[in-house]
């Protein structure tokens, strides 16, 4: 069977280690970038099933990820959940209108965050 592909992109190493934990545990195959700029080695044609994406990063936030993501197209039609502290609606809305498919409020619950996946993930 194929483990399905995350790339998580966050600039907290603790989050990323948090996150490579509970995906690993679900079997799920984790790439990781610590920004939006140093993820972009990932988008190299290979699939990927999902990207989670935190929004506030160094050089390159979660938005301006999502767009580039967005502009290649293998990667048109990839799920994006992106990680955020923000409650506004204002943010949610420019990052859905940026091209994520939805967010994940932190700090998250490990059976949410798995839900939340699953629901997405194809």
């Amino acid at each position: 069977m194929n483990r399905k592909k995350i790339l998580i992109v966050d600039d907290s190493e603790t989050l990323r280690a948090i996150l490579i934990f509970v995906l690993e545990e679900a079997g799920y195959d984790v790439l990781v970038g610590i920004d939006g700029i140093e993820a972009q080695r990932h988008l190299n044609n290979e699939p990927l099933d999902l990207i989670i994406t935190d929004l506030h990063m160094p050089k390159l936030d979660g938005i301006g990820f999502i767009k580039v993501v967005r502009s290649h197209p293998k990667y048109s039609n990839t799920p994006i959940l992106f990680l955020t502290t923000d409650t506004q609606q204002n943010k949610k809305a420019e990052a859905k209108d940026a091209g994520a498919t939805g967010w994940i409020i932190k700090p998250f619950d490990e059976d949410k965050l798995i839900a939340a996946v699953s629901r997405v993930i194809k």
